[in-house]
């Protein structure tokens, strides 16, 4: 159970960009592309990177610590000018835009907790709802929504975390990823010369001309009006509060060290020798494989229950040309399928038989491209939430373990913990690289808790 936890909340700003930024219009636009139209009314992404600061008190967090993070966000914001502003969705513009002016900002809040910090951050099983205040919401109504939201958390003698809230809309998790580096290597620069400049690798290419429709079906307008249809019409902005995750969930955190892909690819081998020509056995494509695997015998997958498994892939170096791997936006596809669960139920091979469809679905977007099927992507999620409670099972991922976010340094120590709140709202997993193993990939999780037990009581138990 929960302890009593109380976040007193001790400031609401707003952080505008540095007076250096450019001189522009009264307002400036962004227009959305296929990429982003996908993502419309997707719950925001919610992200913490925790930091370990022991004896950390309420007065170096104010004095020292809090003004170099506001300093530092509003030197960021110069360079990530549309995160500032909003999306907006006038009756007249046939799809939504981000719009922004010189007076625009992102909304932060400060706050102080007197939760478990080492609790939170470890990874050991605790109530899901716990980490719910130490997020941001975004401000949105029927035509305008805000794209990012921030807070601060201290944990008096402990540390602290930011937390963020990004619109999927407009961000992908590559581009949320890159804002946070560049916020971080801003802060952690504070004193040394031209420390307002971006390395090439943090600069964000804002140009949507390199996003080019090659179906001759509109996709952008295509996905919008699929949206509007699924919703009935519904074009408001508004972002729902109100979904949360359920009051039985808890949390864990899970890792598989290199030692273990190793095994796992021995046993899928094993299984069938020829696949070792075909297969590309990744170390996303095992932990995905795996831990779908264990969900489905926790959460019981008897009868004639179907999985849908579902991932994304990102497009920058897959499209045709490529683009920089620095761009601002989404630039992804989502992979799925959808199998009978009993192919995860097996206790030797059910992993395996994940990792297989994994490792498919990849090959399938290398030989087919970007585009194949592209206007039916929607489809079989729309078809999945008609579907009866309970006979669809959703594994989807959140994060990557190519983010790197343990890095998001910002002068006071590499990430302590990174936890993607969002997690316990759509029946995902996260990754990450792990935080401890090198090599090592750690999977978050949010689950009944009988369930839970279930799935740690046996994990890995089978990889030997």
């Amino acid at each position: 159970m929960a302890s009593s936890c109380i976040v007193k909340i001790l400031e609401i700003t707003e952080i505008k960009p540095s007076p250096e930024s450019p001189n522009f219009a009264s307002e400036s636009t962004l227009p959305l592309t296929l990429f982003d139209t996908f993502w419309f009314q997707i719950p925001p992404v919610e992200r913490l990177f925790f930091y370990n600061l022991n004896d950390l008190t309420p007065a170096d967090f104010s004095s020292e610590i809090l003004p170099k993070l506001k300093h530092s966000l509003s030197l960021t914001l110069h360079h990530y000018l549309p995160i500032a502003g909003s999306l907006k969705w006038p009756s007249h513009a046939p799809k939504p835009f981000i719009s922004y002016t010189p007076n625009n900002g992102v909304s932060l809040t400060v706050a102080e907790s007197n939760a478990d910090f080492h609790r939170l951050t470890g990874n050991g099983i605790y109530e899901a709802v716990e980490l719910h205040p130490l997020i941001p919401h975004l401000k949105s109504s029927d035509d305008s929504a805000s794209i990012l939201a921030l807070q601060i958390t201290l944990f008096p003698g402990k540390g602290f975390s930011i937390g963020i809230t990004a619109h999927h809309t407009v961000l992908d998790g590559k581009t949320t990823t890159m804002f946070m580096k560049s916020w971080a290597y801003l802060c952690k620069q504070r004193n040394i010369q031209n420390s307002h400049q971006l390395p090439p690798e943090l600069t964000p290419v804002f140009d949507r001309d390199v996003i080019r429709d090659p179906t001759g079906f509109d996709l952008d307008v295509l996905y919008l009006n699929q949206w509007l249809t699924y919703t009935i019409s519904n074009k408001s902005l508004k972002v729902s509060t109100d979904i949360g995750a359920a009051p039985n969930l808890v949390r864990a955190t899970v890792t598989i060290t290199p030692e273990d892909f190793k095994k796992m690819r021995e046993k899928v081998f094993s299984k069938s020798p020829d696949t070792s020509k075909t297969l590309h056995l990744s170390t996303f494509a095992l932990t995905l494989g795996y831990v779908s695997s264990c969900l489905v015998k926790a959460r019981g997958g008897a009868g004639d229950i179907s999985v849908c498994l579902a991932f994304t892939a990102d497009c920058r170096s897959r499209l045709d040309p490529p683009i920089s791997e620095t761009y601002f936006g989404n630039c992804n596809v989502v992979l799925s399928d959808i199998s009978k669960a009993r192919g995860y139920m097996d206790f030797e091979h059910g992993f395996a038989f994940g990792a297989e469809k994994v490792s498919n679905m990849v090959k399938g977007l290398k030989e087919k491209g970007v585009f194949e099927g592209a206007k039916d992507r929607l489809t079989p999620f729309f078809e999945m939430a008609k579907e009866a409670a309970g006979s669809v099972q959703a594994i989807t991922v959140a994060g990557s373990p190519r983010f790197d976010l343990y890095e998001t340094d910002f002068g006071w120590g590499r990430a302590w913990k990174v936890v993607v709140v969002s997690i316990d709202k759509n029946e995902a997993i996260s990754m990450a690289e792990s935080r401890d193993e090198k090599r090592g990939i750690e999977v978050g999780l949010a689950l009944k808790k009988p369930e839970m037990e279930r799935l740690l009581n046996v994990f890995l138990k089978d990889v030997v």
